[in-house]
């Protein structure tokens, strides 16, 4: 049999999968569990309402996306089923879906916190496995980029649901039903010089939470 050699790289990104998934899962979960606290029984009808992540898969989002990504290079792209909500339920629409909204942003920042102290944890018992203490780190960093990313104000992004409910009757609310408005307006988003500063509010955050490491 030829020898393979598989690099440190990719087994990293292996193990990073169930994270990325388990990441997900909080995120959706989240969702599921602030909606059927404000009334909306729809998510735990369907099953949704759990930490089990093969619940919230998404095909293309959280298995082809993330090889993909991983195998061109290319900026690590994925994401999970969204958790279906019914505003109808709600008993103040406006208000309880802007919660619901924000449940999923900051259950992930909740997570950035929790592994920052499991990663302090290992970093003294454990200062020489590089490759666990990195493990940690990137799952601390998916899920400070997913909580900020998630709160940007672009269609499908939770940070819409926010500016919708806030400004209903706005022009940003005759736009934000448009299939192509949301796709279109973030990808101008990413490859535009504003990138730069979501990118620095990523690192000021992660700044802060290895303060709590070292």
């Amino acid at each position: 049999m030829p020898n393979i050699e598989i690099s440190e790289k990719f087994i990293l990104f292996l193990e990073f999968i169930p994270i990325f998934l388990i990441s997900l899962a909080i995120h959706e979960f989240a969702h599921a569990l602030s909606a059927y606290k404000m009334g909306d029984p729809t998510a735990k009808a369907l099953g949704r309402m759990t930490l089990n992540p093969v619940k919230h898969l998404d095909l293309v989002g959280s298995i082809i996306m993330p090889f993909l990504s991983y195998f061109t290079g290319m900026m690590f792209i994925g994401w999970a089923k969204p958790v279906p909500v019914n505003r109808s339920n709600f008993g103040r629409p406006e208000k309880d879906d802007i919660l619901v909204s924000l449940a999923g942003p900051f259950a992930n920042l909740l997570l950035a916190f929790i592994l920052t102290g499991v990663l302090a944890v290992f970093y003294k018992m454990m200062p020489d496995n590089q490759m666990l203490l990195k493990l940690i780190w990137l799952g601390v960093t998916f899920n400070v980029f997913l909580f900020l990313f998630n709160i940007l104000p672009f269609p499908p992004l939770d940070g819409s649901h926010v500016i919708l409910d806030l400004f209903p009757h706005s022009a940003y609310a005759r736009f934000i039903n448009m299939p192509w408005f949301g796709t279109l307006i973030l990808f101008l988003f990413i490859f535009s010089p504003l990138w730069r500063y979501f990118i620095y509010a990523v690192e000021f955050i992660l700044k802060i939470l290895a303060g709590f490491v070292v």
